[in-house]
């Protein structure tokens, strides 16, 4: 700062002011800053400028997401990051991969940096280790999985709804055989998902069969590897729900490797870009990711401005999106047109 304070002609005070949007420099002068931090290559460090001023923010809010590679997590990422770049606010993003020491210590590199904020979609059940970071001032807002061990903002969507959407709208098909496919069984999402699978079966009168419930499929392949044994079975399912879209991707390339894609339904749960272009076109359980973005930001900047109050906990509704592959009816009942609720 001092070479581009004597390239310009300028006090250091000045060049201060300058590179850190204040006012009381004229525009000539800015000018001339500028052009000199230009010419000798200067940086602003915004980690000192945050050191220096007592009541100053880092401009980053850290975002741990379970895989910023998936097609949620990456649509999610980019929604939180348009609401908050209004407010000059940056967002640092890491996966978690479900491994809670990771998350733990994601989280503590972040408090390290001064993070202004943390969006936290957790992998570990408990987060009584957050409560120092809250009582400390830092705004917390869980999206997709709720606190539990403190409380805090959180935007979820209503799993047990949406699953139960899923298998009712096979059972309306004729489906008597409706098969789910699980992410990990201790994943609260999943969990909720297989409760509303549970219950739609329970309120058309239909027992449960154990081997038609695979929990803890983890990725696509396995998910393949499940549907293929599943309809390799005496009594195989005519309808599957996914309750994932990358276990949805298993299970459309099972379903076209046997030749079934016209003969078996499949509901997914989350929408994806692509889930169209599949034939059958897919139909799934939609969560609206811009307003789940949107909303997480409006929460933290609430926060962040100064809101108190108790914490808000949001619950939004998922849809059922008829695009074909749900409409298959079981055999012996007539097809019914795809439309989208």
């Amino acid at each position: 700062m001092k070479d581009v304070a004597q390239l310009a002609g300028v006090s250091v005070k000045t060049v201060s002011r300058v590179v850190n949007g204040e006012a009381g420099a004229s525009v000539e002068v800015r000018e001339r800053v500028l052009r000199a931090a230009e010419r000798l290559d200067y940086r602003h460090n915004l980690g000192a400028s945050t050191l220096r001023r007592k009541d100053s923010r880092s401009g980053i809010v850290g975002a741990l997401l379970q895989d910023v590679g998936n097609s949620f997590s990456a649509g999610l990422l980019r929604a939180l990051e348009d609401s908050l770049r209004e407010a000059g606010l940056s967002v640092l993003a890491a996966s978690l991969d479900e491994e809670p020491e990771r998350e733990r210590g994601i989280v503590a590199d972040l408090v390290a940096r001064r993070a202004d904020g943390l969006v936290l979609m957790p992998a570990s059940r408990r987060h009584e280790y957050l409560v120092s970071e809250q009582r400390a001032g830092l705004p917390l807002v869980f999206v997709d999985r709720r606190p539990h061990g403190l409380d805090c903002d959180s935007v979820t969507v209503d799993n047990v709804l949406g699953a139960t959407r899923a298998t009712a709208h096979l059972i309306e098909g004729g489906h008597r055989r409706v098969a789910m496919l699980s992410d990990l069984e201790e994943i609260e999402t999943a969990q909720e998902r297989i409760a509303g699978y549970r219950a739609a079966l329970a309120a058309a009168g239909l027992e449960l069969d154990p081997s038609l419930l695979v929990p803890s499929v983890r990725g696509e392949e396995d998910a393949s590897r499940v549907v293929a044994k599943l309809l390799a079975l005496p009594d195989p399912p005519t309808a599957f729900v996914t309750g994932r879209n990358t276990l949805t991707i298993g299970a459309v390339r099972a379903l076209r490797s046997a030749g079934l894609s016209h003969q078996i339904a499949l509901v997914g749960f989350d929408d994806f870009p692509t889930a169209d272009l599949v034939e059958p076109a897919l139909t799934v359980i939609r969560q609206d990711v811009q307003r789940i973005g949107a909303e997480v930001g409006r929460l933290l900047l609430d926060r962040l401005d100064g809101a108190a109050g108790p914490p808000k906990h949001l619950v939004l509704e998922p849809s059922l999106v008829r695009r074909g592959s749900g409409e298959i009816t079981a055999p012996g009942r007539p097809r019914t047109a795809a439309r989208s609720d």
